[in-house]
């Protein structure tokens, strides 16, 4: 950090933060191929935690991201990696508010996942690898992405010409091509449950 750059001690701390919430924070970090449903299963948790449980959440998708905050990246490795990077403070962010923030990215590369990881709190972050057969994503494709990549006018892209990396040691991993949403939905409020995240009185 440039030594000119000193962050400020506010008075409000991130205790104090957490006090006025029912549950403690979390980042649940989707990853997965493009179509293999880590926005959809995202969506409909956020949607329980919200309702089911009155908890105070947000969810950061990589499409919604990629239109503001990272408009001016492309799809290069470097950028990418910023990408990914930027992801994560904004994440880190929302977890030092108090909030239980989805990611639903793509985020390929095990070392761009494991330095949001330390950049979040690694014992804040949730890693949940969505896997799902590539035949069956380009099958889904619903943004048409996947023909465009096999017909070359989209380079870069991940699962055809840019490798995925799966993660090695995920907290979560779900089978999208067995598993409905409902189903991965509730793994993760029990997983939440059992780590204290969420409590049945929060119902």
């Amino acid at each position: 950090m440039d030594p000119d750059i000193r962050p400020h001690q506010h008075m409000v701390s991130s205790v104090d933060r957490l006090s006025l919430k029912p549950h403690r924070p979390a980042c649940l970090w989707f990853t997965g191929l493009s179509g293999s449903g880590k926005s959809t299963i995202a969506n409909a948790l956020e949607f329980r935690l919200n309702h089911e449980f009155r908890a105070h959440t947000y969810l950061l998708d990589g499409d919604n991201i990629r239109g503001g905050l990272n408009r001016d990246l492309g799809f290069s490795l470097e950028d990418r990696q910023e990408n990914i990077r930027r992801l994560g403070e904004v994440a880190k962010l929302f977890v030092d508010a108090g909030l239980i923030v989805l990611t639903a990215f793509i985020s390929p590369l095990r070392a761009d996942r494991d330095r949001a990881r330390q950049i979040i709190h690694p014992a804040r972050f949730i890693e949940i690898y969505v896997e799902c057969p590539l035949d069956l994503c380009e099958q889904r494709d619903p943004k048409g992405l996947y023909l465009k990549a096999r017909q070359g006018t989209i380079p870069d892209f991940t699962g055809i010409s840019s490798p995925y990396e799966s993660p090695l040691y995920p907290e979560l991993v779900f089978h999208s091509d067995q598993d409905s949403v409902e189903v991965c939905s509730q793994k993760v409020i029990v997983y939440l449950k059992e780590n204290g995240i969420l409590s049945d009185g929060m119902r």
